[in-house]
């Protein structure tokens, strides 16, 4: 501070935080947000250390020290996307609203986070090629996943006690159901398009998808009861 006037440098936006630690923190950010732009072009293999820097407006030195070598820097992204998918899951607080209502949030939220998210199927799909490789490792992945899980496991209860779904349904093969109704839309959408002359990417092939991702889950939920 000079002449009574404080460097906009000194002021932290979160409590208790120093300029030093939120500095890192904006570095840090920038540099796991290139490392994500540069995954999902380039896949892991194809990735290159040198444009993260460039990307993140840092050089190497800085790069390994906030977030680590290259495979660090991958795990971190696949870390972070699915951190991030699983907390807007809990927002949906499915348990409050009925079994009914609880299950068409959630096959909604799906698509439109696949919607929103193009990165993120990129992503999957690079980290599939190599078979799990990376995220294998990756310690808290189970725990991020049970939440869902549970929370489907439970709505699937409710709507079995009231008589509105059939028995007996696995909530992980129902999560995966869910999941890959929007997903293979997505990941083949270009060759989908092609294959049936049909612009899937445009607004009304969105609404249509949605819709029917929706009815299936349900009808299937419903069918029998």
């Amino acid at each position: 501070m000079e002449g009574g006037v404080q460097d906009k440098d000194d002021v932290t936006l979160d409590l208790g935080a120093t300029p030093t630690h939120k500095r890192a923190a904006q570095k840090r950010r920038a540099v796991l947000n290139a490392a994500r732009e540069e995954f999902v072009e380039h896949g892991f293999d194809g990735a290159r250390i040198d444009r993260i820097a460039d990307r993140s407006g840092s050089n190497k030195r800085m790069l390994y020290h906030y977030v680590g070598n290259k495979e660090e820097l991958y795990k971190q992204v696949l870390l972070e996307a699915y951190h991030d998918i699983r907390q807007r899951e809990k927002t949906l607080d499915l348990k409050r609203l009925p079994p009914v209502a609880a299950m068409e949030k959630l096959v909604g939220f799906t698509f439109d986070h696949f919607r929103s998210n193009p990165w993120f199927i990129r992503l999957l799909s690079n980290e599939n090629m190599h078979r799990a490789e990376f995220i294998r490792q990756l310690k808290d992945i189970p725990q991020l996943h049970s939440p869902i899980i549970d929370q489907i496991g439970a709505v699937l209860a409710e709507g079995e006690d009231a008589g509105v779904f059939r028995k007996g349904v696995d909530p992980v093969q129902l999560y995966i159901s869910i999941a890959g109704l929007s997903y293979f839309y997505f990941s083949n959408i270009y060759t989908l398009s092609v294959i049936f002359d049909i612009q899937l990417e445009s607004p009304n092939s969105m609404i249509q998808r949605r819709s029917h991702a929706i009815s299936v889950i349900l009808g299937y939920l419903t069918s029998g009861v």
